[in-house]
């Protein structure tokens, strides 16, 4: 058959499978770091108060920065305490977990009690640079906001007591004494032997020695780490019931189902939570072994108390501390677990020997 004369285009070469190899592995060396790091990156906060933000129902002062702390006052009225205490909660906490304190010894002893959400929490707004530092001037200066006078008590418990360090060492000419409950302990610290480090390290669950790890070492996984699915995260977190005591077990109903549990989260678990960690197992500057007396002159006491069965925060690190800080008043409670704070009486007994000396 006679041709046309018409020439066909030429066929392209097929691709070789080198070089759609190599386009494959450029797509995810640019797709993979970015789904990586959408991945790691917390969602933005829940800011109360403005649209589409959960609610503002509690009262709340402004700080020099513009951040909003919520607080509540307990007790006498101010005007007429003769003593003004603080209470700093811990882990998971709001506000409205102030220390049990009977209206009896309030009205006897005239107390007037003041707690609040720390930054992040339930209704206070997220502190995006928060430090161990940054919260005891964030004290500081809601006690001045609402006139609390040139001296206070403190009182904090678990994550709230080692803040209570750092109040010693940044304000401690604020405070007319100061009572520390069940404190949180950096591992990291220094000033500890190894093997006091090392034996409270291992009183963790294996799952929260890697949170923990994380949150120190690599606090930019902090989030990620507490929120996949692929290994198991903090066990405090998610309220691991081997982490109880026999005590606590009896006492945990008060703690575990707080008609309000949904607003202490409700900015999300990274502003609260996962800061939490961050700064408290964090990398520290200092050490509590460091502080020299605060009340030297004998104007104050610290008082420390830690329950010797506590599973959730070892007693190892107390008791070190203890041994090395002779001005520290020491209460070790023999059968008594992380959640004593809450027993019948016992906030009432922690308050009179922080005001009297009991």
């Amino acid at each position: 058959m006679a041709s046309s004369g018409v020439k066909r285009p030429p066929r392209p070469a097929p691709a070789s499978s080198g070089g759609m190899a190599r386009k494959v592995v450029l797509a995810m060396a640019v797709f993979l770091p970015v789904l990586l790091y959408q991945k790691l990156q917390p969602p933005p906060p829940k800011i109360c108060g403005i649209p589409g933000g959960p609610p503002v129902t509690g009262t709340r002062t402004r700080l020099k920065d513009g951040r909003h702390l919520a607080y509540l006052e307990s007790g006498v009225p101010k005007e007429k305490a003769k003593y003004k205490i603080i209470f700093v909660h811990g882990f998971d906490s709001c506000r409205l977990d102030a220390l049990p304190i009977s209206q009896e010894l309030a009205q006897e002893l005239g107390i007037y009690l003041l707690s609040f959400d720390r930054p992040g929490y339930a209704e206070s707004d997220l502190n995006p640079a928060s430090t161990e530092k940054s919260i005891a001037l964030d004290i500081e200066e809601l006690a001045d906001n609402l006139q609390l006078g040139p001296k206070f008590y403190l009182i904090g418990f678990s994550m709230g007591g080692e803040i209570m360090w750092s109040c010693l060492k940044h304000i401690s000419h604020r405070l007319a004494g100061a009572a520390i409950l069940g404190p949180v302990g950096n591992y990291w610290w220094s000033g500890f032997p190894a093997n006091v480090s090392w034996h409270a390290w291992n009183q963790q669950l294996p799952q929260d020695k890697w949170a923990v790890w994380v949150s120190h070492h690599l606090p930019w996984l902090t989030y990620w780490w507490n929120s996949q699915k692929l290994f198991p995260a903090s066990s405090v977190i998610a309220y691991n019931p081997a982490l109880l005591s026999e005590e606590d077990k009896l006492i945990m109903p008060k703690f575990a189902f707080r008609p309000y549990m949904q607003q202490i989260r409700q900015q999300g678990e990274h502003p609260c939570l996962h800061r939490d960690m961050m700064v408290g197992f964090g990398k520290w500057s200092w050490s509590p072994l460091d502080l020299e007396d605060p009340f030297a002159g004998g104007e104050g006491k610290v008082h420390l108390w830690h329950g010797a069965e506590d599973l959730i925060v070892p007693v190892s690190l107390s008791r070190y501390l203890s041994e090395k800080l002779p001005w520290v008043v020491y209460h070790e409670l023999p059968k008594s677990g992380h959640m004593f704070p809450l027993a019948d009486g016992m906030a009432d007994t922690i308050v009179r020997s922080l005001l009297l000396g009991d």
